[in-house]
Formats: C-alpha cells, sequence, structure tokens
C-alpha cells in the first residue's frame, strides 16, 4: 500500500465522518463534526496500521497471525465514547441511543476504508441517513397513531392536602375533553406523587401527539382546581 493511497483512505474517512458529524450537529445532539471525524480517521488509521504490519513484519513461521486483530479491538474500545453521549434524564428517559450507535458506526466506516471497500462504506453511510432521518418519518405516517406521539412529562404542585384521588379523575376527564375537541389523544402512563416543601408534588408522564402544542397541555393543568404550579417539559 503506498502512502498516496493511505492519506486518500485517510480523507475519504474524514469525509464519511464529517457526514455522519453534520446529521447529528443539525439535530444539535451531543455527537459532532469533531468527533465523528475523528473516530472514522482514527478507526482508518489504525485499521491501515493492522494491515500494513501484517504484510511487512510477518515472517513464514507467523504467518497465521490475524491481520484484524489489533483492528478488532477499536469496536469494543470506542464503546465508552458512546457511553458518554448516553443520558439519563429526569423520568427515568434515556437519550442519546441514536449518537452513541452513530459513534460505533463511524468506527466501522473507519475500518471499512481502511481495508478499501469504498463503494460499500459510500452505501453505508447513506443507508445510516436513511435510517436515522428518513424511514423513521415514512414509518410514522404510514403506521399506528401511537408511532406518532412523543413523550411528555408533566409537574405540577398542589396545595397541601389537595385530594389526589379527586385530581387524577379530573386529569383523566380534561383528557378526553382535549380529544374531543382536538381529535387527538394524551394518555397518561405513569404517575408519582410526593411530598413537598410548598405543597405535593406530582410527575405525571404523557403520550401525545407529536403536533401537541405545548401550550395547550399547559393550560389544561393549569386549569384544574388547586394546582400551584405547573411544568411540561416534551422528552
Amino acid at each position: 500500500m503506498t502512502h498516496t493511497e493511505i492519506m486518500m483512505k485517510l480523507t475519504i474517512a474524514l469525509f464519511f465522518g464529517l457526514l455522519i458529524g453534520i446529521d447529528r450537529q443539525l439535530k444539535h445532539k451531543p455527537l459532532g463534526l469533531k468527533t465523528t471525524m475523528i473516530i472514522c480517521v482514527a478507526s482508518c488509521l489504525v485499521t491501515v496500521v493492522s494491515i500494513e504490519s501484517f504484510h511487512r513484519f510477518a515472517t513464514p513461521t507467523f504467518r497465521n497471525m490475524d491481520p484484524m486483530r489489533l483492528t478488532a479491538q477499536i469496536v469494543s474500545g470506542v464503546g465508552f465514547l458512546g457511553a458518554g453521549v448516553i443520558l439519563r434524564r429526569q423520568n427515568d428517559v434515556i437519550s442519546g441511543l441514536t449518537s452513541a450507535a452513530l459513534i460505533w458506526a463511524a468506527s466501522g466506516i473507519g475500518i471499512a476504508v481502511g481495508v478499501g471497500l469504498y463503494a460499500e462504506t459510500a452505501y453505508a453511510v447513506f443507508l445510516f441517513i436513511m435510517a436515522v432521518n428518513f424511514i423513521p418519518q415514512f414509518v410514522k405516517r404510514l403506521g399506528p397513531q401511537r408511532l406518532r406521539q412523543r413523550d411528555v412529562a408533566v409537574k405540577l404542585v398542589m396545595e397541601p392536602n389537595a385530594k389526589m384521588t379527586e385530581l387524577l379523575k379530573t386529569i383523566e376527564g380534561k383528557t378526553r375533553t382535549l380529544k374531543k375537541e382536538t381529535k387527538q389523544e394524551i394518555r397518561v402512563r405513569n404517575v408519582k406523587i410526593k411530598d413537598g416543601d410548598n405543597g405535593q408534588h406530582v410527575t405525571l408522564l404523557l403520550s401525545a401527539p407529536e403536533n401537541q402544542y405545548t401550550t395547550e397541555i399547559y393550560y389544561l393543568f393549569k386549569k384544574i382546581d388547586h394546582v400551584l404550579n405547573v411544568e411540561v417539559e416534551h422528552l
């Protein structure tokens, strides 16, 4: 393998890493341009080093050595970077799994370029972009309505000694009313109640349509009696 060919491979790996990084950057995800480019180039470099080491230093005695042994460590070693972008947010919601998967994928892209599978790598990058951006939207449009819903966390502060059972019944009635008015369903998936210094704290995890305005959900709970404070967050 000539020096020109090695530098060409590193440049191609940089370009493919750039494409994945742009996709993540446009969505304001933890995984950005610099990370994906470095992962792709580094993985490509290690792969080239592994292959060249085999051709240059393998002797007839050790001709059965595996040239991919060093490369195999990339996939497992890059895992700690993926763990760094996986976040556990409040309400036990996990985010960053897609970015972590793309970190792992970026290392695979670098390895494939290092081996010389240019067309296959380009097709894999195309499939990654399709899988992240276009196929989910297509499935959501043609699939059941629940695929077009997202999680919404609602935190309520109630007056001390407020009756929680009546509150939950009121919430169910409000969601049914909103469904009749907007033809969209809001489901209460989880309820958490605890005492606080300034009243009783209620945390709700809802499933709401993606096009549901946050203000509609906010005023839905703000109008309930004995509610002192409302906080709404789309997850």
